[in-house]
């Protein structure tokens, strides 16, 4: 799994310039991190279905993610665990922004506006 998270990061990164409440930035360390987060392999396994835009200003619903260059940009910073069970969030990326969403809200407090 932890194969296909460095290439997808990797691309949104090289889109990335400087959303809502759902710019993201990517950190080295878990102990940086305000999510931790997993990709699923499979959509019915995730909280959250996510799309990553190419704008900022694409990036005005639950699910939709747009990754930003500097931590200090960052609405959340996110580390990517290798387990499941290290995870507070589950992820799957899907391919339409139309499929972007919470599939368990319950999760949903994880991404409120910070004060």
């Amino acid at each position: 799994m932890t194969k296909y998270i460095l290439p997808i990061l990797a691309f949104v990164l090289f889109l990335s310039s400087s959303s809502f409440a759902q710019k993201m930035y990517r950190v080295k360390y878990e102990s940086q991190a305000d999510i931790k987060v997993y990709v699923v392999d499979y959509e019915s396994q995730a909280d959250l279905n996510v799309y990553m835009v190419e704008y900022e200003s694409q990036a005005d619903k639950d699910g939709l993610w747009y990754n930003v260059e500097y931590e200090s940009q960052a609405d959340y910073k996110l580390y990517f665990v290798d387990y499941e069970s290290q995870a507070d969030l589950k992820i799957y990326f899907v391919d339409y922004e139309s499929q972007a969403g919470w599939r368990d809200k319950s999760k949903s407090y994880l991404l409120k506006f910070k004060n």
